[in-house]
This record gives C-alpha cells, structure tokens and sequence, in this order.
C-alpha cells in the first residue's frame, strides 16, 4: 500500500517549471501534444524559447491548440502529422520532419490511447494499444536516431534526451505477452487494462535498451510515470466512471507535465540515462517493477520490434 500511495499520491515536487532553462536553439518534438499532458509541455517549451513540434493526427485540433498556445506564449508551435498506429504514416511523418530540421535535441515519446475497444487495431494489425503507445514510439525513434545522435555531436554536454511518458499501469502486466500483440486466444483473455498496462512496460523496456545501446553516442533515454491525470486518455472508457476517477482520484495536467519536463530539462538529469523518474519530477530506485529491469526482457522487445518494422524502413 505504501508503494501505491508514493506513486499515485506523490509528495510536493522540489522541482517547478521555473527552472527551466533557456532552450533557445532547441528543436523538439512532442507526440499527441495538442491535448492534456502534451499540450502543457509544449506550453512551457514554448515559454522557454524551444522550437516545437506539435506531432499528432489530426491537423484541425493541432492548429485549435496552436492558435490557443500562441495567445498564452506569444510562440508558435509547429504542426506535424503523425498517427502513430500506422508505421507507414510514422516514417511519412519523420520524412517531413526532417526536409525541415538537420537538428533534434529533445523527443518526447508523450502519446498514448488507453483501454480501446477490443475490435480496434493499428493498420498493420496489432493491438492499437501496443501499436500505438510502444511500436509506434519504437518506429518513430529509430528513424530519428541518426538526427539525435547527430546533432548529441554539436552541444555543449554532447547529449541529447528521449522521454518516453509510461505509466504505473505497467504493474498489471509487466511481463510481455508477445501472442497477446495482435488479435487471438491471448490477447482476447487480456482485459483493456492489462493491454495498456502492457503498452506502458513496453515503454519503459523500450527505454532501457535504448539507454544500453547507445549511450556512448550521446543519448539519454529516460522513462517516467507522470502522475494521475486528468486527461484525454480514458476517452474510451465509461463515461461516469471516467468522470468520477478525473473529480476523485485525478490531479491536473500542469503535474502531469512536470516529470518528464524534469527529465528533458534538468541538467541532472543527464545523470538518469536508462532511470525511470516517479511523479512528481523524483528518482525512486524501486520503481519502476522488477520485471522490467530484466536486460533479457529488454532486449527480446527490442528484437521482436525491429523485425516488425523491417518492412517500412
């Protein structure tokens, strides 16, 4: 119980926005940011003079949520479509990227769909929850890895950061069920909770081999729970019982954004580079669950994830 209550009810953060510093020169790339935690990062990269991309769907809501920033920060972020459940929009979406920038200082792996309907599933069949909140992350990062890395060369602490936003949910499923990524007998015994729990493990293994495999070339790859939040996220479950969650249980998007603005921004956190960071913007060495600090873990999701992409490289 002690264990539940530190992550879902946190202490007061040492840590506040006002400690970012200046990040102009910055080019950064938020995914499903025109909404809830996202779009409040976005807010105060833009305050700290970041140039941002805004990596989402649809183009209507981004340019809503844009226009909406600009008044508030007197900065403009930019619009770059990205569906994350289709690998062939995802490699589209890095494509248009970079015809734009030669430079990527910071990606925030931020997007996530939680507890869809059994019967939705990515363009190329997987579990949208998988699809989307890990393989599609996965996908995105590769394709941006030379850039990242390339540009780690050219500033001054010659590193770069990658946040992948995951959840406390991966305690209900923090061991992968690799049968469980595309529809059968598996994934149909799972509930919607234990797919998304699954997802958001997926993220933090993801994160961890990352962090192994290419931290001598400059990359600091970093995992976290943001907290409880009031959010988009649960639009596919029931409405009352959403409701009653965000009144009772929920805290506002400005936390949810505070922890991975800490592990983008902070200069010590270069020092958590394969860490997962607890709300709010804290190291608690018994997080994230022991099943996911196995490196076999790790490396059998990294390898079964690039032979799943190896067709839209």
């Amino acid at each position: 119980m002690g264990h539940y209550m530190s992550q879902n009810y946190p202490p007061k953060s040492r840590w506040s926005v006002d400690q970012i510093p200046d990040l102009v020169g910055q080019v950064i790339i938020v995914t499903g940011s025109n909404t809830g935690i996202g779009k409040h990062t976005v807010e105060e990269l833009l305050k700290h003079n970041a140039k941002v991309y805004m990596a989402v769907r649809s183009q209507e809501k981004a340019e809503l949520a844009i226009k909406e920033l600009k008044a508030k920060t007197g900065k403009e972020a930019i619009f770059l479509k990205l569906n994350l459940s289709d690998l062939a929009s995802v490699k589209s979406s890095v494509e248009e990227f970079l015809k734009k920038e030669t430079q990527l200082h910071i990606l925030f792996n931020n997007a996530g769909v939680a507890v869809t309907p059994k019967d939705m599933f990515t363009a190329q069949g997987y579990d949208l929850q998988f699809g989307t909140n890990t393989l599609g992350h996965y996908f995105l990062t590769v394709l941006l890895l030379p850039t990242l890395i390339s540009t780690a060369e050219t500033t001054p602490d010659h590193k770069v950061r990658i946040v992948h936003t995951s959840s406390f949910s991966h305690h209900f499923c923090p061991r992968m069920k690799f049968d469980s990524f595309r529809d059968g007998p598996a994934r149909t015994k799972m509930s919607g909770m234990q797919l998304y729990g699954q997802s958001k493990a997926g993220n933090i293994l993801f994160s961890n081999e990352l962090a192994s495999r290419y931290s001598d070339q400059g990359i600091v790859s970093i995992s976290l729970h943001p907290g409880s939040i009031r959010s988009e996220l649960l639009r596919h479950g029931p409405t009352l019982l959403t409701r009653l969650m965000n009144w009772a249980l929920f805290y506002p998007v400005e936390l949810g954004a505070l922890t991975q603005l800490y592990a983008a921004t902070a200069p010590e956190c270069t020092e958590f580079n394969g860490k997962y960071l607890s709300p709010w913007a804290r190291y608690v060495p018994t997080e994230p669950n022991q099943y996911i600090r196995d490196p076999v873990a790790t490396k059998e999701l990294w390898e079964y994830m690039e032979e799943q992409v190896e067709d839209f490289q």
